[in-house]
């Protein structure tokens, strides 16, 4: 069974910095594409930020320059490195994986319970 467990989430104030990782059991590291989602409340859950297998990132505007997303194929665990948080960083962080099948992916298939991060002003 893959299971997928943050940490890291807290509430800090505008302008600080938050990691949060992802460790990852029953799931190959490096297979497929692994990502961070975020639920602020009352709002749709929204794409924060992907890495592929190559390691090729893809951030949304709202966080590019701000956040990096790395992985740790050793440690089985994905990170976010957030820096200069904002009120609007608020939100419940996921991470979420896809599935390796046949040597294709499915996508977003592992989803994690999450991690709230509040950032006040």
């Amino acid at each position: 069974q893959v299971q997928l467990v943050e940490s890291g989430g807290g509430s800090v104030q505008a302008g600080a910095s938050l990691k949060l990782s992802c460790a990852a059991s029953g799931y190959i590291f490096g297979s497929c594409r692994m990502y961070w989602y975020r639920q602020a409340p009352g709002k749709e859950r929204e794409f924060v930020s992907s890495i592929r297998r190559d390691g090729t990132t893809v951030y949304s505007a709202s966080v590019k320059g701000r956040f990096t997303i790395s992985q740790d194929n050793a440690k089985n665990t994905l990170y976010l490195q957030m820096n200069d948080l904002k009120s609007e960083d608020t939100a419940v962080y996921y991470c979420v994986a896809d599935k390796s099948v046949g040597g294709g992916c499915v996508l977003r298939s592992y989803w994690g319970q999450g991690t709230q991060v509040t950032v006040s002003s």
